[in-house]
């Protein structure tokens, strides 16, 4: 019997139940809210063509001089509870560093991040989790972990604003198979950085950065 059977297999938690979740409608609307105003700046950047100020030549240097640890730093931390934005920095870095080794560092931090979450869930249980997000959050998770299992584990992680840190948690608790776990953290926060990467790359030339 494997780990999606073991545990609550006799409960559902259909679409509807998982898009009415308080940390689906919360994380939804910032992502809304983090989109408009991401827009907003790329906008005021085009418009006053910011980017031929040296603030950007001095960005490119830092970036150029720091970008990779630092981005490697963020994603571990963003990983983990930490809303430290990954992808935007993603978006904003592939302007200045290669974006294929971008994509590998940013998925490899990420991953290492979500496997504290896992290792300090599997180690030290439910008393910890529940002092990280609330219970509410905790049981919400749990259900839609237990109808869906690593499906919805692929789909949060392909999607950069839902918070797959939350189903990081629950692997651990629920002690899925840790080699599934890194394998499925790792590719699908590969592919979503490197169309990030690709996405940035385009704004930047659009810019008159990259």
């Amino acid at each position: 019997m494997n780990v999606l059977t073991r545990h609550n297999s006799g409960s559902n938690y259909g679409i509807s139940e998982l898009l009415k979740a308080s940390w689906m409608r919360s994380s939804i609307k910032l992502a809304i809210i983090a989109i408009a105003v991401a827009i907003l700046i790329i906008w005021i950047l085009k418009i006053f063509n910011i980017a031929a100020t040296p603030i950007f030549a001095d960005m490119g240097a830092f970036f150029a001089e720091y970008g990779l640890a630092g981005v490697f730093i963020v994603t571990i931390a963003a990983g983990t509870i930490v809303p430290l934005g990954s992808p935007a920095l993603v978006v904003v870095a592939s302007a200045f560093i290669d974006p294929l080794l971008l994509t590998l560092v940013a998925a490899t931090g990420f991953t290492i991040g979500m496997c504290i979450n896992y290792g300090l869930a599997y180690r030290l249980g439910r008393p910890f989790i529940e002092k990280r997000i609330s219970i509410e959050h905790f049981e919400e998770a749990k259900r839609a972990w237990s109808t869906w299992g690593w499906m919805i584990y692929v789909i949060f992680g392909l999607i950069p604003v839902l918070p797959v840190e939350l189903l990081a948690f629950i692997c651990g608790f629920l002690k899925a198979p840790l080699t599934t776990f890194i394998l499925l953290s790792f590719l699908p926060r590969f592919v979503t950085f490197a169309m990030l990467a690709f996405l940035g790359q385009n704004i930047g030339i659009w810019l008159g950065v990259a």
